[in-house]
């Protein structure tokens, strides 16, 4: 960036990639003008008193310090008192914020749906109390701008964290976190801290596979996102809680447990395409410096050699077990064809990373195959034991047995990595792409027209409803004096994407603050 403050423009990002990936990090490429970079998503439910200090403290905080253009989009969700009237206004007031109404609860619905909308390369949302210090806002999405990281998430629980709230907030928080490390493996340390960000790319396959709608919104995505290995970028935070916070906390984590069962259970089935998620080899300047070697067959051969060991105790505990009733020959075939259909599941799901049951039936027969070869190979090598020696005691059967085993288990690591499961990276994109099954639901949702999704290509447009307050007084939001449409959810969400480059506009900072902020 130069004396000016003008931005040097860089060539386009980088779109090269294997059918169904995500493109190859890269730092947002910048010009002189173009769609702010970032979009600020503000869930809100009945938040009259709430919503426009936090906005106009937001809006002075991004105007003095962020270095590009940005925006800030207010979610309504259903509320009943004043709120959209509320947002409406500082909508028209203020040209970087926009509103956003949905006739549907949800934060998760929210945030899917105005996300799946929004044309800024780099997404972001916090929740209306501004628990959470804006000082880490910076450092939040700046990983995301770089090319560096997907996902980044604000941590009350990192070390160096300086949080301020009660005993049981504390305690429901780390017991929740624990129970995530302790069913899901995850990885990150806080899954429910209203403060993060993901880059639009990532987003937009991303959102169709989660299927939550409300407080478990954001685990899922960080579960899936962290599964599929996409990088997640975790910020520590200052963090004072909010006393008169309206989450219901037995409902919010009796909810979140049931997430965490159906999560696991899909994670489990291989039900998830999470395919669709990865980056292209090479991604990491690290790998650009290994030549000469075939994609993935480090991590092959250490996946191989732990599911090889675990089978070859698990056949030895079956032969043992079958010799008892039966004679050699008859132990190793059962205790090996057991052990085979085994194997090959584990290596096709843990070692080659194949998910989803298609192709199953097919993986398991050609490991019937490399079974038949195995077999020949064991029982070939009793046969000729029993040739040699009349009688050959159990401890030199299983000392032959070994030997045979560790011949079967090279030969059988290249043919599956030549024959059952081959990279089929460069075979042609409608062989490889994985469709999500999940398909957001299309409840109408109503937003208003001055804010960036006016030119989107909705149906079912028409003019305002009526929704009713609190109080059973029939609010005509027909008659503000500001315009809204209605669409239906699952149009913006089916929408057809175009280039995800964008062009980047810094604002220069400066140090005046608005007068309208209570502060």
């Amino acid at each position: 960036m130069g004396a000016t403050g003008g931005l040097t423009k860089v060539g386009p990002m980088r779109t090269d990639s294997s059918p169904g990936t995500l493109p190859a990090r890269e730092h947002l490429p910048a010009a002189a003008a173009g769609t702010p970079v970032l979009d600020v998503v503000i869930p809100v439910y009945n938040e009259e008193k709430d919503l426009q200090p936090c906005v106009l403290r937001l809006h002075e905080h991004l105007k003095r310090t962020f270095p590009y253009a940005f925006r800030i989009t207010v979610a309504d969700n259903a509320s009943t008192d004043t709120t959209p009237l509320v947002a409406a206004r500082l909508a028209a007031e203020l040209p970087e914020v926009r509103s956003f109404r949905l006739e549907q609860k949800g934060r998760g619905r929210a945030l899917r749906t105005v996300w799946s909308a929004s044309d800024a390369p780099i997404l972001a949302y916090m929740d209306v109390d501004l628990s959470t210090d804006l000082n880490a806002l910076l450092p939040l999405v700046a990983p995301l701008i770089s090319g560096h990281s997907d996902l980044a998430i604000g941590s009350r629980l990192a070390r160096s964290s300086r949080v301020v709230r009660g005993a049981k907030r504390e305690f429901i928080s780390r017991t929740y976190n624990l129970i995530l490390r302790g069913s899901l493996q995850a990885r990150f340390t806080d899954a429910q801290c209203g403060f993060k960000a993901i880059r639009r790319d990532v987003a937009q396959i991303l959102l169709p596979l989660i299927e939550d709608t409300g407080w478990f919104f954001d685990t899922e995505m960080l579960v899936l996102a962290e599964r599929a290995g996409l990088r997640i970028h975790e910020v520590p935070v200052d963090w004072v809680d909010d006393p008169e916070s309206t989450v219901h906390i037995v409902k919010t984590a009796t909810d979140d447990l049931k997430g965490v069962l159906r999560v696991g259970k899909a994670l489990a089935t291989g039900s998830l395409p999470l395919d669709r998620l990865t980056r292209p080899f090479g991604d990491d300047p690290r790998d650009r410096d290994i030549k000469d070697v075939p994609k993935g067959l480090a991590r092959q051969l250490v996946g191989f050699c732990v599911v090889g060991g675990m089978s070859t105790l698990f056949y030895l505990v079956l032969y043992s077990a079958f010799r008892g009733f039966a004679g050699s020959q008859i132990a190793n075939a059962l205790a090996l064809l057991v052990s085979a259909v085994a194997n090959t599941a584990a290596n096709r799901r843990l070692t080659f990373g194949v998910t989803g049951r298609g192709g199953a039936v097919r993986h398991q027969a050609q490991g019937l195959v490399v079974f038949g070869i195995g077999l020949a190979l064991t029982s070939g090598s009793l046969a000729a034991l029993n040739a040699a020696t009349s009688d050959p005691g159990h401890s030199t059967e299983l000392a032959v047995l070994i030997a045979a085993n560790l011949a079967a288990t090279v030969l059988r690591f290249l043919l599956f990595r030549a024959w059952v499961f081959p990279d089929e990276t460069g075979e042609p994109a409608s062989s490889s792409t994985v469709v999500a099954s999940h398909k957001p639901t299309s409840p109408v949702y109503q937003a208003y027209t001055t804010g960036p999704y006016a030119n989107a290509s909705h149906s079912n447009v028409s003019s305002a409803g009526n929704v009713n307050n609190a109080g059973n007084v029939n609010a005509s939001y027909g008659n503000s004096p500001y315009p809204t449409d209605q669409f239906r959810a699952g149009d913006v969400a089916d929408r057809t994407w175009g280039d995800p480059t964008t062009r980047l506009q810094p604002v220069r900072p400066h140090d005046s603050q608005d007068p309208r902020n209570p502060r």
